[in-house]
């Protein structure tokens, strides 16, 4: 079987390509940026290149996309090029070539205005069922490149699973200023609880994804790490969420105890995975209490695929490696 790997360059493009060699899989990467996981060079609204790129295939998995820290220095218009008209080209060369299965990389971003609710309610639980709010153009164009996906589906019988993927990049958050303090480390380590996903689970449910689309047709999910917390934590995540932390992951507090870190006291949103665990057969390996093993062992939030692929710098702007240059 024969894997296209568009954004090869990239965090999870890489670390697909990675998995997929170390399998002695067959596996093409295309990318605008040359890495040693490309094999292929160019745009993806190039649709000669993507024809060429598309030959034997069996199998897309779509990463390439601009991402929200590039919003502050790209142009919407790029984000439509890339994130819209970039997804219609390849969703097109892979129904005239048969493929099997695509899979296309959207993010919990599309869900926007729906994540915060108003200061005096609960946090949100956010799952499927949950109406996306634009909130800003990444939003917007991932969304558009979702309904793409469907529309490929619904003309062409093409096989489409979107994975609504939460964060796992490794840079430090646009906004420190909104973590009371806590270390950058404590903040993702505490992400894992809500809204964080890690390298390694992101490419088992791409994989699964890719397995099941021929049998599903289309299907949109959600991959977050598996959240300890239920609905009825929602009121008090919003209020004293340390403690709802504490009394969930104890494992984690008494980690979190030893090293001086602390739980946030305020929650917004809760991603909920457990669609993608039944209909994928998805079974997230980190979760808080993983993480609180990991940093308690070996002194790091990073998991060990995200060790290996490290941070990326951005294309078409100075956002490099989690600092902005001016």
């Amino acid at each position: 079987m024969r894997t296209l790997v568009t954004g090869s360059s990239g965090h999870l493009g890489e670390a697909l390509v990675r998995t997929l060699r170390a399998r002695d899989e067959d596996v093409v990467g295309l990318d605008l940026r040359p890495s040693p996981w490309t094999d292929m060079v160019g745009s993806i609204n190039d649709a000669a290149l993507v024809r060429a790129a598309m030959a034997g295939v069996d199998v897309v998995l779509h990463t390439a996309t601009l991402h929200k820290p590039q919003l502050a220095f790209v142009p919407g218009q790029a984000f439509v090029d890339t994130n819209v008209s970039g997804t219609l080209t390849l969703l097109d060369a892979a129904a005239a070539a048969a493929v099997q299965a695509f899979v296309m990389s959207s993010s919990t971003t599309v869900f926007g205005d729906a994540l915060v609710p108003d200061a005096e309610r609960p946090a949100a639980w956010i799952d499927e069922s949950v109406t996306p709010v634009a909130k800003n153009m990444y939003g917007v164009t991932k969304a558009a490149a979702e309904d793409l996906c469907l529309l490929a589906h619904r003309n062409h019988g093409l096989p489409c699973v979107v994975l609504r993927v939460a964060r796992f990049f490794p840079e430090p958050d646009d906004r420190p200023d909104a973590h009371e303090g806590r270390t950058d480390a404590n903040v993702k380590a505490d992400e894992y609880a809500t809204r964080r996903v890690s390298l390694e689970d992101a490419v088992d449910a791409h994989l699964l994804a890719a397995a099941a689309a021929p049998r599903m047709g289309f299907g949109r999910y959600i991959v977050s790490a598996t959240t300890p917390f239920r609905p009825h934590d929602l009121a008090r995540l919003r209020t004293d969420a340390a403690e709802v932390f504490a009394c969930r992951v104890p494992r984690a507090a008494e980690v979190w105890a030893q090293r001086g870190w602390r739980f946030p006291t305020r929650i917004d949103r809760v991603y909920d995975n457990s669609r993608a665990r039944a209909d994928l057969g998805w079974h997230p390996r980190y979760d808080l209490a993983a993480i609180a093993d990991l940093v308690a062992a070996e002194n790091t939030v990073q998991t060990p695929l995200a060790r290996l692929v490290g941070s990326k710098e951005y294309v078409y702007s100075s956002y490099h490696r989690g600092a902005f240059v001016p």
